[in-house]
């Protein structure tokens, strides 16, 4: 799974998306490919920004539920917490600390 998530954020088309969903949750594949032209100049195609909301939701990221003819997209953190108690900082009352 750790390598899904670290392809998934490499890319920085991604991690804008992200950005987006974090700022905004609950948006459809349109609303995302509207803000990503308008507020970040980015030309890219709605399958191109479908293609990455793939990727995105098969790392865990990203998670989408239909209603109707829609798709709404949520950002979900679980994973990034997962990697980040992977491994832990130091205790900085360790020996280390000196």
């Amino acid at each position: 799974m750790a390598d899904d998530l670290f392809k998934a954020l490499a890319d920085p088309t991604r991690r804008i998306i992200l950005d987006e969903l974090a700022s905004r949750s609950g948006q459809t594949l349109f609303e995302i490919c509207s803000r990503l032209a308008m507020k970040h100049q980015l030309g890219i195609s709605r399958q191109g920004v479908s293609q990455h909301l793939a990727v995105l939701e098969a790392a865990g990221l990203v998670d989408a539920r239909r209603e109707g003819r829609y798709k709404f997209h949520t950002l979900n953190t679980a994973p990034l917490r997962q990697i980040a108690e992977r491994w832990p900082p130091p205790d900085p009352s360790g020996p280390e600390s000196t």
